[in-house]
């Protein structure tokens, strides 16, 4: 007995010991010490690039750091022997993943090699402009550095064009990318396109975006690249969240083969101060630039392959050296034959295989016990320490709730009185089910949860030939998960850093439910009265070290960004956004803080009274004319009256963005500035936004085109500053706390009716 309680013991502190290990299975080539000419130079690259970041002030658009940047980026591009030309225009971006409109001025870089009449082109693009809370370094400076190292490599080698577009205006909503769009002489010459983006500033770099349908890209992709790290698991997720890239508006109007790359370890330092060129890894920088340098080279090669025929690829990495492929239908099939087989051993065994069917909603109920036990252990902890208290050091965190899945599993397996064998049959079928299920949502999940099922029935169907056959085919079903599924979990803890952790449950519980099913022996003669107690003070005690580990350190740190915002009407308040930890006794001092909402948003923060501040005014809104919006003529007549479009001529009184807002649902049909109207898409959701962003807003025409019945809008007119009587509070700011997203600023809201 003791024996067996030794060796269970050491099975699941190898099982934890694994889980922590997950993000080494994507671990992007350690940094080459020396490099042949042809190769990709990840340090003079990060070089180049700290030369372009200067002092590493935040850049955002149209603005006079942005103007520095650029100019530094020209000459390292005319230092290279280039020729690069900007194109200035003022653009209008409406983005179908959000209610709204940016607008801004902005001036894209673009260089091309080996231009030849008529040929069409490859477009390799990235974005100089940052977030005005932090120097983007990474995002997209890493995307900068890479595009620069090679241009610089095949300057004079490309078969047929390949343009390089350092865009402005991203992070303001892709306006860069629209003004490409908008008129570029080169827009309708481009066939191919490679997006280089980053949230992160450290792992690998994933290829988690392809055009669709995606066969071409893929195979081109996987033929090309040494180490890849990419699965059509995150490419079908990604279409499902907010977020998005440059791509999301070349994609919308134009059809070019399309691969998106970027990092996303260590999330805490993206859009904050912490991101700047310190912290860009080299390894990561060079992964790009391999990936970058050789699919640049592929595609560079000749036209883009025919891609809009295609068929879809389920396709995931195996470890970082190669990529698995295999066309959708192909899966399709072996799951329909799986499936069509338990339905023949169903009618040919009978009650044989109706035991171990049963075992199936048993099993179900490890992955959904372990979600319960992470949720309880993540609320448990947070009512001790609110805010991310796993945010210094997320693995601690991480490991307890795999213990809570390994707690979970071994109670179900105590309680279960089914043969080892039965178990088997039981989970693989469930973890198949359960891929199905997810598939029926992200349609690229599949690629996962076909192929460990399928070994193992082989594994089974032999066992008549060899006693072992139905275990070894667990066993390596079992391992393939973890190779597959595992490294897909270590990329999700990065992404999932700011939570909710709880997911990481359900993923872990199938990585480890067949280790634990094959452990089962071990639990021999432990009754589950008996197995209970202990399995339930292993998930708990497991939540100890998170307890007490450090919430925040200097490389990862606090959410903590200070407002001061004065509403029309209203005294004016300082507003601190963080993850609604406690304030330190320091600032508590300097205010009577409490919980609540602004005119901003629906996140809760906290805020204090603020004294009057001068120095500040709100935009104004000049009218400059009315035009009526009309439908269309019937039998020739004229249109009725559905709408107005409303001129104004914006005074931003010194603000660095001006929004304006309408809650109202179909209040507003479109708008936009200087001419750039923009039509929202039918069926856009309120509350809608304007925007318009950088110094040349001010004095700018304002377009609001309008239902007919009277709005009410709110203008929000933010300035990337703070007034003087905010130093106390900065001063008092915890020792490892930044801004991140949202930039420290003064912000003054007012309303409009029309």
């Amino acid at each position: 007995m003791m024996r067996k309680a030794v060796a269970l013991v050491a099975i699941l502190v190898g099982l934890l010991a694994a889980m922590a290990a997950t993000r080494w299975l994507t671990l992007p080539p350690p940094v080459r010490t020396a490099n042949a000419p042809e190769q990709f130079d990840a340090a003079r690259a990060k070089a180049r690039l700290a030369r372009i970041l200067g002092d590493q002030a935040p850049h955002p658009a149209d603005s006079a750091a942005s103007d520095g940047v650029r100019d530094r980026l020209v000459a390292e591009l005319r230092a290279m022997g280039l020729r690069p030309r900007i194109d200035d225009r003022f653009a209008c971006n409406n983005l179908h993943k959000q209610s709204g409109v940016s607008c801004a001025r902005v001036r894209n870089i673009v260089v091309t090699l080996g231009e030849r009449p008529g040929a069409k082109h490859l477009l390799v693009n990235s974005h100089y402009d940052s977030v005005p809370v932090g120097p983007g370094a990474s995002d997209a400076g890493l995307g900068v550095a890479t595009m620069l190292e090679v241009a610089s490599l095949m300057k004079d080698t490309p078969p047929r064009p390949v343009t390089f577009l350092f865009n402005e205006g991203e992070e303001l909503g892709l306006v860069g990318a629209r003004a490409f769009l908008d008129g570029d002489p080169l827009r309708d010459r481009v066939d191919a396109l490679i997006n280089l983006e980053a949230r992160g500033t450290t792992g690998p770099v994933n290829m988690f975006e392809t055009s669709v349908p995606n066969g071409a890209a893929v195979r081109l992709f996987g033929s090309s690249v040494a180490h890849p790290v990419a699965n059509s698991l995150a490419v079908s997720a990604y279409r499902l969240i907010p977020n998005y890239t440059d791509v999301n508006s070349f994609a919308e109007s134009r059809k070019w083969l399309t691969l998106n790359f970027a990092p996303i370890g260590n999330e805490t330092r993206y859009h904050s101060p912490g991101d700047d060129v310190a912290a860009i890894d080299l390894a990561t920088l060079q992964h790009m630039g391999d990936q970058v340098q050789a699919t640049t080279t592929a595609l560079g090669a000749g036209p883009a392959p025919a891609w809009q025929t295609g068929k879809n690829l389920l396709f995931m990495n195996i470890g970082t050296r190669s990529l698995f492929t295999l066309p959708s239908f192909i899966a399709l099939g072996v799951v329909a034959g799986y499936l069509l087989g338990l339905g023949f051993r169903a009618v040919r065994n009978g009650g044989t295989h109706r035991r171990w069917l049963a075992t199936v909603p048993l099993l179900l109920c490890a992955p959904l016990l372990a979600t319960a036990i992470a949720w309880l252990g993540l609320s448990g902890v947070g009512a001790l320490r609110e805010g991310q208290f796993w945010r210094a050091v997320p693995q601690v965190s991480e490991l307890a709730v795999y213990a809570g899945v390994i707690a979970s599993g071994l109670l179900v397996l105590s309680w279960s009185r089914a043969s080892q064998s039965a178990l088997r049959r039981g989970w693989w079928t469930l973890y198949l089910l359960l891929g199905l299920a997810l598939t029926f949502f992200a349609p690229g999940a599949l690629v996962y949860f076909f192929v460990p099922p399928l070994l193992f029935l082989i594994g089974a169907e032999n066992q008549h030939r060899w006693r072992h056959a139905e275990l070894a085919g667990s066993l390596l079903a079992a391992l393939l998960t973890f190779m597959t599924l595992g490294a897909m979990l270590g990329l999700l803890q990065d992404l999932a850093n700011s939570g909710p952790l709880w997911i990481f449950a359900l993923f872990g519980a199938l990585v480890l439910m067949p280790w634990l099913i094959e452990a089962r022996p071990l639990l021999a003669g432990a009754s589950w009265r008996r197995a209970a107690p202990i399995a339930i003070a292993f998930a708990a005690l497991a939540w100890v070290p998170a307890a007490l580990a450090p919430a925040y350190s200097a490389d990862r740190q606090q959410q903590w960004t200070l407002q001061y915002v004065l509403e029309a009407g209203k005294p004016p308040v300082w507003s601190i956004v963080n993850d609604r930890k406690p304030l330190p006794a320091d600032l508590q001092k300097l205010g009577e803080w409490r919980q609540g909402t602004l005119p901003l948003g629906k996140r809760q923060r906290w805020l204090a009274a603020a004294p009057v501040q001068p120095g500040f005014a709100a935009p104004t809104l000049e009218p400059a004319g009315d035009i009526p919006i009309l439908s269309a003529p019937v039998t020739g007549g004229p249109g009725t009256p559905i709408g107005r479009a409303q001129l104004f001529r914006l005074r931003t009184n010194g603000a660095d963005s001006v929004s304006l807002g309408i809650d109202k649902q179909d209040a507003l049909i479109g708008g936009g500035f200087n001419g750039r109207a923009v039509i929202l898409r039918p069926g856009t959701k309120a509350p809608y936004s304007l925007t318009c962003t950088g110094r040349s807003c001010d004095g700018a025409v304002v377009q609001l085109d309008l239902g007919t019945a009277p709005v009410t809008v709110q203008l929000t007119a933010t300035h990337w500053r703070l007034p003087p009587a905010a130093a106390p509070l900065q001063a008092a700011r915890p020792r490892f706390a930044r801004p991140q997203y949202l930039p420290d600023a003064t912000i003054l809201v007012s309303r409009l009716k029309l």
